[in-house]
């Protein structure tokens, strides 16, 4: 499976680890995905996710189908 956010496309960037003498080589910083189970009341089911941190923080403050539904308006689903 790809390291990409399910809900808002986060994926991996591109950077350098650089050494004492400057020396730079190539690097990827990946989001923090955690994959997590949410309970859909008005489906009563539930579904797993693959989300970033940061997404559940937004999934816990405003609900998974406010969230779901704000992102598929959005186009990211």
């Amino acid at each position: 499976m790809s390291r990409v956010c399910d809900l808002t496309g986060k994926g991996a960037m591109n950077g350098y680890n650089v050494s004492n003498s400057n020396k730079r080589t190539k690097r990827k910083f990946y989001p923090n995905l955690q994959t997590k189970r949410f309970f859909i009341p008005e489906e009563n089911r539930w579904i797993t996710l693959k989300v970033s941190t940061s997404a559940i923080k937004t999934i816990n403050k405003n609900g998974i189908t406010a969230v779901i539904n704000k992102f598929i308006k959005k186009g990211y689903v």
